[in-house]
């Protein structure tokens, strides 16, 4: 008898179904091991190297250089640049995105435009960097064909300059702009416009009472978007500037491969921790935005 109950409550367990959280929490275990490994591993080495001396001790000498005029100047250049292109890319990208919104949704055109603005957004890099030297650059195909104009001929220079990373940078942004922003924009409902109307309102007040306070918070949250995105880029940078330390991944990379000073590890891991707590914030805000805007969703 007992046997034959205990086969029961075996049979009876076999072949209870999984609880749903447990196999959705399952489902998790790659992706929050993917994090811990490449996200929330190296953080936690950058924090703790910042206030490590190279012979293993506590130092905050990192800190002390990050502090001196000359990393200072650094920063406000990375943010400097990182403003001027993110605002550069929201307004061109968010009315590329409104442009976009106002075709047909199904349209081969509307979906080939899309295709190459996710494309486009992708493309950064070495191989970006040289694909404006090869067109502008000392050498590069435009400049040769423009040798015959001096007064048109672009600046030899004027890619190792912050104006020409700037210009780089804003090649990927615009793109990016688009496809972040392009929903917000598809999320405005005709009625809305409608209603407006027949209240009497303009397209000045739809504007501003009804679709701009609608898509401001997107607006703001792709725009800091794109800061953190031109922030924290290296190797466009890297690939156009290969003498000078103007921005704070390149600085670090200075740091890194100082051959004359071997104790600017925590200089280096001081530096990356300040860009770690200024991407923080900024997509901390970004989180608040897009919940913000997740309310007027379709």
């Amino acid at each position: 008898m007992t046997a034959t109950t205990t086969a029961g409550r075996d049979a009876v367990s076999a072949s209870r179904p999984v609880p749903p959280g447990m196999v959705n929490a399952l489902g998790t275990v790659p992706f929050f091991a993917y994090t811990a490994v490449f996200l929330v591993l190296p953080t936690i080495l950058v924090v703790v190297g910042a206030f490590t001396a190279r012979n293993g001790g506590f130092t905050l000498n990192g800190f002390t250089q990050v502090l001196s005029p000359r990393t200072v100047t650094i920063f406000g250049t990375s943010l400097w640049i990182s403003l001027l292109t993110a605002l550069v890319g929201a307004i061109a990208g968010g009315v590329i995105a409104y442009a976009l919104s106002l075709s047909p949704a199904g349209s081969l055109g509307r979906r080939v435009f899309t295709a190459l603005m996710s494309v486009t957004a992708q493309f950064g890099g070495v191989m970006l960097a040289f694909a404006f030297i090869a067109t502008i650059g000392i050498n590069g195909l435009v400049t040769r064909m423009l040798s015959a104009f001096p007064s048109l001929t672009p600046d030899p220079g004027f890619l190792s300059s912050l104006g020409g990373v700037a210009v780089v940078y804003c090649y990927f942004q615009i793109p990016l702009m688009v496809i972040v922003f392009l929903p917000a924009v598809e999320g405005l409902r005709p009625q809305w416009r409608e209603a407006t109307e027949n209240l009497g309102g303009t397209t000045w007040t739809y504007w501003t009472r009804v679709a701009g306070p609608i898509l401001l918070p997107s607006l703001l949250g792709s725009f800091l978007l794109l800061f953190a995105n031109a922030f924290s880029a290296f190797a466009t940078a890297a690939a156009l500037i290969s003498q000078q330390s103007v921005i704070v991944p390149l600085e670090i990379e200075s740091a890194l491969r100082n051959e004359n000073d071997l104790g600017m590890d925590a200089y280096a891991q001081a530096l990356a921790f300040g860009m770690i707590v200024v991407v923080a914030l900024v997509m901390g805000a970004y989180a608040a935005l897009m919940k913000r805007a997740a309310r007027w969703a379709p």
